[in-house]
């Protein structure tokens, strides 16, 4: 009871609720039901859990991801930046991992919406669609499709409007975009089924849906290959391997192909002192090109590894 009423008194005079702007070493714990609490002598505090918290949901994906020099991958955890690192070049895979979509420690799955789908993952007017759109009312309740952390829950201004991430257990994050509200916030733990917020219609929409995405290391994959929607069941285990990132349709296959190919066709002056960003490329592929690093590249035209580069940018190399 003593702790209870510690506790108590704490959140009243604690005028910031983050550790990390500390200077001091914890002075404290306390042990709450939510876990262990570090009290910082200048009164801010954090749980022990969250202060060793690297990312890493699932060490065994990320153990095989690593031990493979050719993938390169990094997990970030970052609650502002909803892609975490784009020099994921999955396009670099040689091996296939099995993935287990549920496991005994986690095994329960939701249907984010039992909604009609109503746009597919792969390439609309153009255009690469990464998830899956399902029809709601906006108010109506979105759930959480697994087990997992909230890594990111705000208002995003380049497209999905109010959206959630969720990094889960099983090496997955899913994205619930255009919501109407959030129900949840950064680094809150969820189970699967859980309400994390409410359909709507923000960002670029135009009507109200949910557009929900699957992604592995920030690269998206068809959500039909985890989700039978129809069913409403999960599929237990997934093969990833290059292949499954590229959009299905015969169309997609065929541009990116040629996109590809005559990416990989044009010759590369090495002694070029800039770079015109062409179609799929990112700063990995074009730091591989010319034998530079991402780092160099970072530093020479003012970016990090989270940046987002586009079509016609021009990339200084020197």
């Amino acid at each position: 009871m003593k702790n209870f009423v510690f506790i108590s008194l704490l959140f009243t005079c604690i005028y910031s609720a983050s550790a990390q702007d500390s200077f001091f070493d914890p002075i404290d714990t306390v042990e709450t039901p939510s876990g262990t609490m570090l009290i910082y002598g200048d009164r801010t505090w954090a749980y022990l859990d969250e202060e060793n918290f690297e990312g890493i949901m699932n060490a065994r994906i990320h153990e095989m991801v690593c031990e493979d020099t050719a993938h390169s991958f990094k997990s970030k955890w970052s609650n502002e930046d909803v892609i975490t690192c784009t020099t994921n070049d999955v396009s670099l895979m040689t091996d296939t991992l099995w993935m287990c979509v549920l496991d005994s420690l986690h095994n329960n799955y939701a249907i984010p919406f039992d909604g009609q789908m109503t746009s597919k993952y792969g390439y609309r007017r153009g255009r690469r669609h990464n998830g899956v759109d399902i029809d709601l009312e906006t108010g109506d309740t979105i759930c959480a499709a697994f087990d997992g952390k909230i890594r990111y829950a705000k208002y995003h201004e380049n497209g999905f409007g109010n959206l959630i991430v969720i990094r889960h257990y099983n090496g997955l994050e899913t994205y619930y975009a255009h919501c109407s509200k959030l129900m949840v916030a950064p680094n809150q733990d969820v189970k699967a089924g859980d309400p994390i917020g409410l359909g709507g219609n923000t960002g670029h929409s135009s009507g109200s849906h949910l557009h929900f995405e699957v992604r592995f290391y920030d690269n998206p994959i068809n959500p039909e290959m985890i989700f039978d929607f129809k069913q409403k069941e999960v599929k237990d285990n997934l093969l990833v391997h290059s292949g499954v990132f590229n959009p299905s349709s015969k169309s997609s296959k065929s541009s990116s192909s040629s996109s590809s190919s005559s990416s990989s066709s044009t010759p590369v002056n090495k002694n070029a002192k800039t770079h015109l960003v062409r179609s799929g490329e990112n700063l990995w592929i074009i730091a591989r090109k010319y034998g530079t690093s991402v780092d160099a590249l970072c530093k020479l035209n003012s970016l990090t590894e989270t940046s987002v580069i586009h079509i016609g940018q021009v990339i200084r190399l020197k």
